[in-house]
């Protein structure tokens, strides 16, 4: 459950920054039809290397792939957070990534979070019991 955007709020994007915002999104869709195991294993390889995302740098890939894909800023919440961090991963850093349920009534989720906040949602913390969480990769 999210927010959808029409296209006067949708965020502005610099032409600049649409292709690789566009690539994150084309990969997000590939990624996002594949079975859960198979989205944690690619998640987990590609923040591989990463530093923790920023709120404010996870808020601007959010924003890109948002202000770039009409599937993003509606309901497509799936591919949204997956087209952000890797967005944020192209970018040298990584959110923490999840996805969950609400129990009443019965929903799914995905959505990233920086600094232990999930971005730019409309539910509290916690609203959504987390089933796949990919973290930053921890660093030595």
């Amino acid at each position: 459950m999210s927010v959808s955007y029409t296209h006067q709020q949708r965020p502005h994007l610099p032409w600049r920054h649409r292709p690789a915002a566009l690539t994150a999104v084309a990969l997000a869709h590939l990624i996002a039809r594949q079975p859960p195991a198979r989205i944690h294993t690619l998640l987990t390889h590609a923040r591989r290397g990463a530093k923790p995302a920023t709120a404010a740098q996870a808020k601007a890939a959010r924003d890109a792939v948002i202000a770039v894909s009409l599937s993003c800023a509606g309901e497509g919440c799936l591919p949204r957070s997956i087209a952000a961090a890797l967005l944020c991963r192209a970018r040298g850093v990584w959110p923490t990534w999840r996805s969950g349920i609400h129990m009443y009534p019965f929903t799914a989720h995905a959505w990233i979070e920086a600094e232990g906040h999930p971005i730019d949602e409309p539910h509290p913390p916690g609203y959504y019991i987390p089933n796949i969480t990919i973290p930053p990769h921890p660093h030595p």
